[in-house]
């Protein structure tokens, strides 16, 4: 019978060995036969997830383990274990964080529904939260696909929701969360810029967002598949987080570090993929944040003025890429429109 399309399933690990046996065991058990693994250990302190790996899958024909020499980051890891899936041939490519566990028939559900519209760049299932304090899935959501606002700012879709139905069809959506996306090579092929599928200025953070923007600018769709569901261990609280002050009170549970990130990333994201008519129309919305940002730096987290400066730094290299996107883009600001609620 002839092969439904191989898929290659990268997983990103950097310092988190607990979550490996319950996702690997995951993967391994998924019902998609034509499936290779990638593990990518982005040279971790503490070695013992690679001690694991190796002791586990070594010979494995299947599972290829990686240990990266120092810290390349989640965009430059990513590509790399991309272009080690185009290698093999892959049709498929999932990126996958090590706190996911996937239900047998994810990947199987997935690219049935892929191979089925072409223009399908990218796709993604429920995601539910897991528990892993008591060792049990949730019944709230993690991510539906991504969510774009008329300011700009991009979140999951129904986090931190208990499931009641709302998201039980198929759909498109902006993007999706790089959790545990399913990529098609020949659209990453199609989006990439230089020798980049994510952008590797952003080292991680928001690197899930841009691939999602680019693929709709260049004309590719971005799929939410509710029968394929997966569990990932991200904060298990309750809430939607939608007002300014739920916004900086969950600030909150962040690191310095992934602010810092955050930030400049966004900045990044809109200045590489924003349609100038677009911003205008929207100036209403992203003008008060736009006002509202250096006072709340200033006086709550001063430290973000380094990663402006970041910003300004990448600048250049950012403004050279968005002249690509803006050259092969294949969609008009009417059609982007529609994407920011």
């Amino acid at each position: 019978m002839a092969s439904k399309g191989k898929i290659v399933v990268v997983i990103i690990h950097y310092n988190t060995p607990g979550f490996l046996k319950g996702c690997l065991q995951s993967v391994v058990s998924q019902t998609y036969e034509d499936l290779d693994i990638i593990f990518i250990d982005n040279a971790s302190p503490d070695r013992s997830g690679l001690d694991y790996m190796h002791a586990q899958f070594d010979g494995n024909p299947k599972l290829t383990i990686i240990s990266n020499s120092d810290n390349k980051g989640y965009a430059k890891a990513a590509n790399q274990g991309i272009k080690m899936a185009i290698g093999r041939g892959a049709e498929f490519v999932s990126i996958v964080n090590p706190d996911i566990i996937f239900t047998p028939d994810y990947f199987e559900k997935i690219i049935e529904k892929m191979k089925k519209n072409s223009r399908a760049a990218s796709a993604i299932g429920k995601v539910y939260k897991y528990d892993f304090n008591n060792d049990k899935p949730t019944d709230i959501i993690d991510t539906t696909g991504l969510l774009a606002y008329k300011n700009r700012r991009v979140v999951d879709r129904g986090q931190g929701v208990i499931d009641e139905g709302k998201f039980n069809e198929d759909e498109e959506v902006f993007g999706v969360s790089g959790a545990c996306p399913v990529y098609r090579i020949k659209a990453l092929e199609d989006v990439k810029i230089w020798d980049e599928y994510f952008d590797e200025d952003f080292f991680m953070y928001k690197e899930d967002v841009d691939l999602s923007w680019r693929f709709l600018l260049y004309g590719w769709k971005n799929l939410y598949l509710p029968e394929a569901v997966a569990y990932h261990g991200r904060g298990t609280g309750t809430g939607k987080k939608l007002s300014i002050l739920d916004i900086i009170e969950s600030r909150g549970a962040l690191s310095k570090f992934q602010k810092k990130l955050s930030f400049q990333n966004q900045l990044l994201m809109v200045k590489k993929n924003d349609l100038w008519s677009n911003f205008f129309k929207n100036f209403h919305k992203i003008f008060p944040v736009m006002i509202l940002t250096p006072f709340y730096i200033t006086f709550k987290e001063p430290y973000l003025w380094g990663s402006y400066l970041s910003y300004l730094k990448k600048l250049p290299r950012i403004l050279r890429k968005r002249a690509v996107i803006m050259k092969n883009k294949k969609v008009t600001a009417k059609e982007m429109d529609k994407w920011f609620k």
